[in-house]
């Protein structure tokens, strides 16, 4: 039978789960709701939307290769403690190595993948159940090496940052190497010429406002605004930056064409990065559960 979106709404609103999980428990009940809710709770999917609202900021980032591809993901827990436990990793290794075989498109496609005969975002609703925490798929880019062309990976602070990069020609080592520097020094893009138009002319905007060029001719503001503007590119773009490794006078631009290559695409991962983290409140956590 054809299944309304507004049944869907309906559902959603009762137990708290997702617009894919509550369709398919509708199909399966045929349109009944109350069978529909049975249906959630008895998978736990229901017990898991509790804790739909809670902040998951914490977790980990990592990186699955299988040949020519590379998958890194970000892999989010309420706590840092949760993380760093086995039901946790298990779960880390398996959702990275799942869609690295699998390719999804995104992250909604990524959690409707079958994992030995069930979702993924079954597995992670389970997982949930397990730890007691809410656990959710962030985010993840899948990247491919070709002809002519190495990938490394590298992973920091037990797998809070993780950075993988593709270079046409070099070796292993020094795409490893690189993957370091990204890691640490955290570049926004691959060349100053990727830079965004827009983002180029808030930055120029911001520091044509500058207290200490204040009263200084148009024309010598222009002339010193496009020396920092360089210095800006220099510090947010991976081939202009010093190499981390180095002597502070090498680009990674340099750096790699010493060893025969260049940099094709890189991505960086941090754990929590963009997202507001709750401040939680732990003693009052405690009370209310003795209470």
């Amino acid at each position: 039978m054809a299944i309304k979106a507004a049944q869907v709404k309906e559902l959603r609103e009762m137990t708290g789960v997702g617009m894919m999980d509550a369709k398919k428990a509708l199909v399966e009940t045929e349109g009944d709701m109350e069978k529909a809710v049975d249906a959630l709770r008895e998978k736990g999917m229901a017990k898991a939307a509790k804790k739909a609202d809670a902040v998951a900021a914490e977790g980990m980032t990592y990186v699955a290769e299988e040949g020519d591809k590379a998958a890194i993901i970000e892999l989010n827990s309420q706590t840092d403690f949760v993380a760093g436990n086995k039901e946790f990793n298990d779960l880390l290794h398996t959702v990275a190595q799942t869609i690295v075989e699998k390719e999804p498109a995104d992250v909604e496609e990524a959690l409707n993948l079958d994992v030995d005969g069930q979702t993924m975002n079954e597995l992670i609703i389970h997982t949930t159940q397990v730890t007691g925490e809410k656990i959710t798929l962030r985010r993840f880019k899948i990247l491919k090496k070709g002809a002519n062309q190495v990938m490394a990976s590298y992973s920091h602070m037990g797998g809070r940052i993780s950075a993988v990069v593709v270079l046409e020609g070099a070796d292993e080592a020094t795409a490893k190497d690189v993957a370091m520097h990204v890691a640490a020094i955290n570049p926004k893009y691959l060349a100053s010429q990727d830079v965004p138009a827009d983002v180029l002319a808030h930055e120029k905007e911001v520091l044509m406002n500058a207290e200490d060029l204040e009263g200084k001719p148009e024309n010598i503001k222009e002339k010193m605004v496009e020396g920092r503007l360089h210095k800006y590119l220099a510090e947010i773009s991976l081939n202009d930056q010093p190499f981390v490794k180095g002597d502070g006078k090498e680009t990674v631009e340099a750096y790699v064409a010493a060893k025969g290559g260049k940099v094709v695409d890189f991505v960086r991962y941090e754990v929590g990065e963009g997202m507001e983290k709750a401040e939680n409140d732990f003693a009052a956590e405690v009370a209310a559960q003795m209470g």
